[in-house]
């Protein structure tokens, strides 16, 4: 048998729990749950096991979201907004509907790589704080667990993400913020619209750190 990989959600009421349980929620709108639309929709959704897949074909559930049918909406809990792609508008597969997902997954914590780059710079929310650390250091899920309590405080206001020096492409960030690899981990605060930025070097991560420099700058 095969396992399913997309819930259906049949009424308002189910949609709204669906939405408010995922960091990141993502609903196809069908008229027809079994057209090729629907069918390319599934197989993304066997694709990223860890996002959850919603489809609806109700009516009520269109009209609630004020959606046509035959769109993908992605619901992201971290900054309370959504993104939606248009799967009549041109030749819309499980490949550029898998792209439109990773691209737009941003969440509490948000991993920075060339992909969620395109999500970051459009996210609605104005401050960026991000954790230059390297992964593979023995204090890193320590780290993140301190980072991750304080994402929460944050949300709505701050968008986490976390930067992986061993990333390639990672390095231009931390010389961007002037960070050499022997100071990490560091926390680097951007204000996006007028660029103003902080930026810290910590010995330890921890929730109360991270609430003290965030304040700060937000003040």
């Amino acid at each position: 048998s095969t396992t399913v990989t997309s819930i259906l959600l049949n009424t308002t009421t189910d949609a709204e729990a669906f939405i408010s349980n995922a960091e990141v929620a993502v609903i196809g709108f069908f008229q027809e749950p079994e057209s090729p639309e629907a069918s390319q929709f599934r197989l993304a959704a066997s694709r990223i096991p860890e996002v959850a897949f919603g489809l609806s074909s109700s009516p009520a559930v269109l009209s609630q979201y004020d959606v046509a049918a035959n769109t993908i909406r992605l619901f992201r809990r971290v900054d309370n907004d959504w993104r939606d792609l248009d799967m009549n508008s041109e030749d819309i597969d499980a490949e550029k509907l898998t792209r439109f997902i990773r691209m737009n997954e941003l969440r509490l914590v948000t991993e920075y790589n060339p992909v969620t780059a395109v999500g970051v710079m459009q996210s609605s929310l104005a401050f960026n704080l991000l954790l230059i650390t390297d992964k593979k250091s023995p204090e890193h899920s320590k780290c993140m667990h301190g980072y991750r309590a304080a994402a929460e405080l944050f949300m709505g206001k701050i968008l986490f993400i976390l930067v992986d020096i061993n990333l390639k492409s990672n390095e231009r960030v931390a010389s961007f913020f002037k960070l050499k690899k022997s100071q990490l981990p560091a926390l680097a605060l951007f204000h996006v619209p007028d660029e103003e930025q902080d930026v810290v070097t910590l010995d330890e991560i921890s929730v109360e750190h991270i609430q003290d420099f965030c304040n700060r700058f937000l003040e």
